[in-house]
């Protein structure tokens, strides 16, 4: 979604894409019933409700530790748990980042080892029993975004492209190659491609592609429209509207946005430059140093926005020591 540095003055709802946003409506356990109904649409349409419709969810700290001091330590946007122990991940991810989806496979892996029951007075311990698990991603790009360029301008796909339709909605799961029938149910990775998603609310039917076109839509309307009447948009329009923060949550969300402005403005300078090295250089180590200086590049501007060096670190690719040279 292009966002432009007028819409904090000019739009009257948040930008759900905004970390403040997202969190706002999906990571309050105040407004737990507005995540609890995105969820019901999702695994409705995705055809993985766990069991019977979600009644309530419990909010679990959203800073997972790995097992090791080797470990980097995992931080989901939101992590909570339902009445029957069901797990979900959700990730808003607003640009692509090279490797997502192994990102997103090691981030599932913290919540199953804390699954361990290590306080089983059985004979022989804990049997390994786990609950399901589901990582739930929203992304601000397609997966076609990671399509490459070779030397000569020719186009190569990598293996994830596969996966890549016009459908807008991916669930992934273990399955036998052979059979085709699902293997291993238990842990479950959705991945919403919204950028695909360009229904008029006139022609949303269900509660899946209302919920779709609020994401999409909500920091450019200026009322709520007449085919979003259920309560659960209500409420979602009334926590979303900016003339009712605080002072406190204003600036939390005009910090935020501006994050987001430049992230993406970063990504694009940083891509514009380093595809300009690489086609000058034309050859392997060129593409190479591009790829470094496009990487330096993305880090000068998330310093400068004044993120974490841990997240930088995370969607660069680079070092700590090398982003503190910079």
């Amino acid at each position: 979604m292009e966002t432009s540095q007028g819409d904090i003055v000019n739009t009257k709802y948040i930008n759900p894409y905004t970390d403040f946003g997202f969190k706002k409506l999906f990571g309050s356990p105040l407004n737990k019933d507005l995540l609890i109904g995105f969820l019901n649409a999702l695994f409705e349409e995705a055809k993985q409700i766990p069991g019977d419709q979600i009644l309530d969810v419990k909010y679990l700290s959203n800073e997972q530790l790995g097992r090791s001091p080797y470990d980097r330590k995992a931080v989901f946007d939101v992590l909570c748990e339902t009445e029957k122990g069901v797990k979900f991940h959700l990730e808003m991810q607003n640009v692509f980042q090279e490797f997502f989806i192994d990102r997103t496979i090691y981030y599932s892996t913290f919540s199953i080892q804390n699954m361990a029951r290590r306080d089983s007075k059985e004979e022989g311990g804990w049997d390994y029993q786990l609950q399901k698990l589901y990582s739930v991603n929203i992304l601000n790009f397609t997966f076609k975004d990671r399509e490459k360029k070779d030397k000569d301008g020719k186009t190569t796909k990598e293996i994830v492209n596969e996966i890549s339709d016009d459908d807008l909605l991916h669930c992934v799961m273990l399955k036998n190659v052979k059979t085709n029938k699902i293997f291993y149910d238990k842990l479950v990775f959705i991945y919403l491609e919204m950028p695909k998603f360009q229904k008029p609310i006139e022609e949303c039917k269900t509660f899946y592609e209302k919920w779709l076109f609020v994401l999409q839509n909500l920091t450019r309307l200026m009322e709520r429209p007449k085919e979003l009447q259920e309560r659960v948009f209500q409420k979602l329009f009334e926590q979303a509207e900016i003339a009712k923060y605080t002072p406190e949550e204003f600036y939390a969300y005009e910090q935020s946005l501006t994050s987001l402005w430049d992230i993406a403005n970063g990504y694009k300078a940083a891509e514009k430059k380093g595809l300009e090295k690489g086609r000058k250089e034309g050859i392997a180590e060129g593409r190479i140093e591009g790829e470094k200086n496009k990487a330096k590049e993305i880090a000068r501007n998330f310093k400068a926005a004044g993120l974490a060096p841990d997240f930088i670190a995370q969607n660069t690719g680079l070092t700590i020591e090398e982003i503190k040279s910079l």
